[in-house]
């Protein structure tokens, strides 16, 4: 690493005034001498930038970073829509509010409720109503339907209460004789054959299923009792699903306003796409959304205090944040006051300044907004350079009106972090800049100030603290001394993630505590639910040294639990989360026998059970989820022979073959990220032995292909893996040729495409885990402590 400013050239300041006399001589020549400027200064960009890994030049950055703009529609649906509706519309039947339809019987007794859920759920009351429709004047918003002796109070209440509820009354007989007389089939259908009602299990099914005929009803027009005008366009909507899904439309509709009894509304001030779609969900819980259409469906949610679509919006935002879109998302929290997302928001801008500061939102910020985000600890650049760079687009993209901004700005950038190298670039733009700009441009005295006189031998950083740590557990190490093997307990944690001068990164770790069982390698670990569950694995190399045992850590509570035990030993096996389950997949149950079996365990009830095995046996191999499919690469069969192999496992319907991958391989990593897999490290076969695999592959599900990437610096046999802030970390291992324990940490950067050395890791080095766990503050500060 080129040192930094701490061996400054004394003669430098006289060395960049001589250099200023000769840059404003060279621009009164002009011609053939600026160009040699120019050439000069690009010499030191593309050096710079090959160091950085980053492309020569400016050009092109968008479609480097993959920050282009984002028009793509996606779907976005509350999935507990139609609950949170039909509680509503039970507690506007309780208070009577917007009931449109009285229910009357024979005894006299009379039900008050809205039509459109009985006409939703009953035939013989959705024919009634359209004869009461054509028969009466077209002004009528109430109606009353007289049932027949089939119905008494007690079957019609248990009817109403299921149309609104979905709950299955006591067992009744008057119930399933009015359930008949109405023709409910759903309700019917919850009946046994002997006439006895089955309780439980229906609700959810029967709003779903209700929901998706009151949008049959609505996209009919069918008993739509008021139409709102907009625009030159007209929506035909019941006034109770619009009451029920807006704060706005419930005052309309329920608080004595004149367009309480309108048959017509006019709302001049809305546009009708917006709103369009705001109706829409009200019916159906989804909208379909992109960066070009979210802010204004957003913004009239608000107007009109539609509840669900802002939640709709707002997870759509921090699911889909990229480059592009998280400054407008960050003016626009700010704006409205949504501080959980601004926070997602600025993280994600902090984590991917680079890519950022490429686009033409960057360029249009504010000055102190610009210079708020550069002083950040926390924000993550190829080098420190990177963000002088940023700066210096950011001027130049209004250069009249922003020279005069230029040496506020320079305070946020920590030139002390630069080599020599990086900051001869900084000398030749600000030179051009000082020549160019305005007369009160004085940048390089503050800029060689900064870069020369930090402390010699202290090492500045800028730190940043991931919300969620990455978190490492067990392993196995070499006493040095002793000759003999350590297995670990202990859990550790990446505090922060610290950048230096050049490209010099850091992990900053902690000890999180120890696994209240015995030391452990080879294991299994996953977090779940906010959890992190420590599963079988081995305590030495001898037979009977493998375990069935689990725990898992509540970080809230800062305490362990001890789970049941799997059915079987297990070591050398992998673990994933597949639908809210854990899923322990082969592995060895002694030396040199693998399995093919693969056990599933049930948080809600603390248990492990068999689901479809492998295939063939397995072990040493790697499994992530992706795309709600689990994905299983490579391993050594019964044979113990690395497999090139990848495939799909599914635990009701067994295993789909996919292409091989490019190596054979075992006791590898793979990760998921940006619609890709990774897979790197490991052993490969070389005759009857195994040598270190330092090849990496990355798999195309959508095209079903592998392409090579950038090969690991170092072996990483048995590592950890995990991904962070959209990078890949390999942890630890060993090499296959000599048993030597490196314990070093590479991070893959997908956006340069290149392996970064982060350190080490603390304690145990090979066949340890990792995953990631939200870790409470009040531990974090504890643990700091």
């Amino acid at each position: 690493m080129e040192p930094g400013g701490s061996f400054l050239p004394s003669d430098w300041e006289e060395q960049w005034r001589r250099e200023k006399e000769r840059k404003n001589s060279t621009m009164k020549k002009g011609g053939e001498e600026i160009e040699k400027d120019k050439q000069e200064l690009r010499r030191i960009v593309a050096y710079n930038n090959v160091k950085m890994g980053l492309t020569s030049g400016a050009e092109g950055r968008w479609a480097e970073c993959g920050v282009g703009p984002d028009d793509e529609l996606h779907t976005c649906r509350c999935r507990n829509h139609p609950e949170d509706l039909f509680l509503v519309l039970e507690s506007f039947r309780e208070s009577s509010l917007l009931t449109d339809l009285t229910l009357t019987l024979e005894s006299g007794n009379s039900f008050n409720v809205h039509s459109l859920l009985l006409e939703a759920v009953s035939p013989v009351i959705a024919e009634r109503l359209r004869e009461a429709r054509v028969q009466s004047p077209a002004s009528s918003r109430h109606w009353t339907i007289l049932l027949g002796s089939g119905v008494d109070h007690v079957g019609l209440q248990g009817v109403i209460e299921f149309a609104y509820t979905g709950r299955v009354p006591p067992n009744k007989e008057q119930i399933l004789s009015a359930a008949c007389a109405l023709e409910v089939p759903r309700l019917l259908d919850s009946c046994s054959k002997n006439g006895h009602l089955k309780g439980g299990g229906t609700e959810k099914v029967h709003m779903e299923d209700t929901l998706k005929s009151i949008q049959e009803l609505w996209a009919n027009r069918t008993g739509c009792d008021v139409v709102l005008n907009v625009g030159g366009s007209s929506f035909y909507v019941h006034r109770v699903v619009l009451a029920a899904s807006s704060d706005y439309f419930r005052g309309m509709f329920t608080s004595g306003m004149k367009e309480s009894a309108q048959m017509s509304v006019d709302l001049p001030f809305l546009s009708p796409p917006e709103l369009g779609a705001l109706i829409c969900c009200s019916y159906s819980g989804s909208l379909q959304l992109s960066w070009d259409s979210v802010f204004e469906i957003i913004c009239m949610a608000l107007q009109l205090q539609f509840q669900l679509a802002i939640k709709v919006c707002l997870d759509f935002m921090q699911r889909e944040l990229s480059a592009a879109s998280c400054l407008d998302v960050m003016s626009f929290c700010e704006a409205y006051g949504f501080s959980e997302l601004l926070e997602e928001a600025h993280d994600y801008l902090e984590r991917n300044f680079w890519e950022v500061s490429a686009t033409a939102k960057f360029l249009d910020l504010p000055a102190d907004k610009l210079l708020e985000i550069i002083c950040s600890d926390g924000l993550c650049a190829p080098s420190e350079l990177a963000v002088f760079r940023a700066v210096v687009s950011w001027v130049q993209a209004n250069p009249q009106e922003r020279f005069d901004k230029v040496n506020l700005l320079m305070k946020g950038v920590r030139f002390d972090l630069m080599t020599f190298r990086e900051f001869r670039e900084v000398r030749a733009i600000n030179l051009r800049m000082e020549c160019s700009g305005s007369k009160g441009l004085e940048l390089y005295s503050s800029a060689l100030k900064e870069f020369g006189l930090s402390p010699q031998n202290t090492q500045q950083f800028r730190v940043r603290h991931p919300r969620d740590v990455l978190v490492l557990v067990g392993g196995d190490q070499l006493n040095p001394d002793m000759g003999q093997r350590i297995p670990s307990r202990e859990m550790w944690f990446a505090h922060s993630l610290c950048s230096g001068t050049g490209l010099v990164r850091e992990m900053e770790w902690r000890r999180l505590g120890e696994i209240p069982d015995q030391p452990k390698f080879r294991h299994g670990l996953a977090s779940l639910r906010g959890s992190l569950y420590v599963i079988g694995g081995c305590y030495f190399y001898t037979k009977n040294d493998m375990m069935s045992s689990c725990f898992s850590f509540d970080p809230e509570l800062n305490s362990w639990r001890k789970l049941a035990s799997m059915q079987e030993v297990r070591s050398n096996f992998t673990v994933v989360v597949h639908g809210e389950r854990l899923y322990a997949i082969g592995g060895d149950r002694e030396i040199n026998t693998n399995i093919d079996s693969v056990e599933m365990y049930n948080p809600d009830s603390d248990s492990w059970s068999y689901v479809r095995p492998l295939d063939c046996a397995l072990s040493g191999h790697a499994a992530t989820v992706f795309s709600g499919e689990v994905y299983i690469t490579g391993g050594f069969n019964c044979k113990y022979v690395c497999q090139a192999s990848i495939f799909t496992y599914h635990p009701d319907t067994g295993s789909t073959h996919l292409p091989d991958m490019t190596h054979d391989r075992a006791q590898h990593c793979m990760e998921a990220l940006r619609g890709r897999l990774y897979v790197a490290g490991g052993v490969c076969n070389q005759g009857t032995f195994y040598t270190n695999q330092l090849s990496c592959e990355m798999y195309n599900p959508g095209a079903k292909s592998w392409t090579v990437f950038s090969s690991l610096p170092v072996p990483h046999v048995g590592a950890a893996s995990a991904v962070l802030e959209e990078m890949i970390y390999i942890l630890g291992g060993y090499c296959q040729e000599d048993y030597s324990e490196s314990g070093l940490v590479h991070r893959f950067n997908t956006s340069l495409q290149r392996w970064e050395n982060m350190g080490r890791v603390p304690g145990a080095v090979s066949d340890l885990q990792a995953c990631l766990l939200r870790l409470p503050q009040n531990l974090r500060q504890r643990l700091s402590v």
